[in-house]
């Protein structure tokens, strides 16, 4: 399930060892995010050639991909249930791998929901699929890596960027550079994000440190409203694009039964996996970004060892042909991984300050004052919150506002976020339609 760089490199590696693979995927042809319309654009990145190498291998390969296929249940016998071009249908498995990727975080300033503000991960598919560079009036605010490369990708396509708010912590430099040694074997990446921040500060892109943002407009954005070191600042924007980083999409693992644990430094829940992915339900695998965010280099790694992982399950290979395999697949993954200490302390999530009128669930304009009631009210978790305010019963059940809203009851109650219970999310975890279901065995 899921074919980004994990999917696609598990499926590679299975075909290889002579098992019948089937990959589903949302989008209208492989990559997920990461590598998305890859194959459509004109590459000069020595990465994205390396990568679509590996698409082009997909490709050729003997699994059968299914793309516009939207899973909404599995069940414990291993059938996959999915829609696909609007009717519903079904496979089974005997093992099931489980790439399902990120969520972006969301950064529910104030104002953020007016027309105008969008993620930087949505702007960044809008660029990759639809070609939609930013103009004059665009500003980009947050944390993280992703925030220099899409501003870099936006410049090489011709856009215009008014300005970028660096909303980091600014005091988890110098923790981060505690890392500096251990992430020495991703030097690579540090030079190139480096490189990412000359080419910005060359196109005289004003880089902010900044504080206090909110989104101001009649009917849609306007103008923001924040604070830096000098003090209060108003700018027209037309286009506001926020990150705080992207967390694992764990709706289906939850929903499945499978074990997770609470990862302190990412802030966020990840499955409990065995180094082949190997989840605490035994059919069930997990590889890539959605079992932890390691970046798309660990994500090919993870996803080749899955495959190896379940064809050793399955008796196609003996312990020292699995082993002997994922010798150099276990390397690469841990040097990708040298190198997220120092990113994770850098860019560690924030806790937010939000105003009691400011909106946690969009779905069902649930606010942040709303859920501190529910709070003092005697509610304990998202499970009960749901009745309390319908919060998470929304078309995206959760995915956006969930992390949100337990870090809001957290502080409400006064109690660290990892002991706010987590939703448990039931299949179907899409909505569906009766006419989807109609021709369903």
């Amino acid at each position: 399930m899921g074919a980004g760089p994990a999917g696609v490199s598990a499926a590679i590696e299975a075909a290889a060892r002579g098992l019948s693979v089937t990959v589903l995927d949302e989008n209208p042809a492989p990559g997920g995010r990461i590598w998305q319309a890859l194959e459509t654009r004109r590459l000069e990145d020595p990465d994205d050639i390396a990568a679509l190498g590996i698409l082009r291998t997909f490709r050729s390969c003997p699994a059968q991909a299914v793309y516009g296929a939207g899973v909404w249940a599995i069940e414990p016998d291993g059938t996959v249930f999915f829609s696909h071009d609007g009717a519903a249908h079904s496979v089974q498995g005997s093992r099931i791998l489980l790439a399902t990727g990120t969520t972006e975080r969301s950064v529910p300033i104030p104002g953020w929901t007016l027309p105008g503000v969008m993620t930087v991960g949505a702007a960044q598919i809008a660029l990759k699929t639809g070609g939609l560079v930013p103009d004059g009036g665009t500003w980009i605010a947050g944390q993280g890596p992703l925030l220099l490369l899409y501003t870099v990708q936006a410049l090489r396509a011709g856009g215009l960027v008014a300005g970028v708010l660096d909303l980091s912590h600014p005091n988890r430099r110098w923790a981060a550079a505690s890392h500096l040694t251990s992430a020495s074997p991703g030097i690579g990446d540090l030079l190139q994000g480096i490189g990412w921040g000359r080419e910005i500060a060359r196109a005289k892109i004003p880089w902010l440190r900044a504080s206090g943002l909110r989104a101001e407009g009649d009917g849609r954005l306007q103008r923001i409203v924040f604070s830096t070191k000098s003090g209060p600042r108003t700018e027209h924007a037309d286009l506001l694009l926020l990150h705080d980083g992207v967390i694992p999409s764990v709706q289906v693992t939850r929903a499945l039964g499978c074990e997770h644990r609470w990862n302190a430094m990412q802030q966020c829940w990840i499955p409990v996996t065995d180094d082949w992915g190997k989840t605490s339900e035994p059919h069930v695998y997990v590889a890539g970004d959605g079992g932890g965010i390691g970046g798309a280099t660990a994500a090919t790694a993870s996803g080749g060892l899955a495959a190896l992982g379940i064809a050793h399950d399955l008796g196609r290979i003996d312990v020292a042909a699995r082993d002997a395999a994922a010798a150099p697949l276990l390397a690469r993954r841990a040097k990708a991984l040298a190198i997220r200490p120092l990113l994770d302390t850098l860019y560690i999530h924030r806790p937010l300050e939000l105003a009691d009128e400011t909106l946690v669930c969009r779905c069902e304009e649930v606010s942040a004052g709303a859920i501190r009631q529910a709070a003092a009210l005697g509610c304990l978790g998202l499970n009960q919150l749901k009745a309390f305010t319908r919060c998470g019963m929304g078309p995206c059940q959760g995915r956006m506002c969930a992390p949100t809203a337990a870090e809001v009851m957290a502080a409400a109650r006064g109690v660290s976020v990892e002991q706010i219970e987590p939703l448990r999310t039931r299949f179907p975890t899409k909505p569906l339609t009766v006419g989807e279901l109609a021709g369903l065995d």
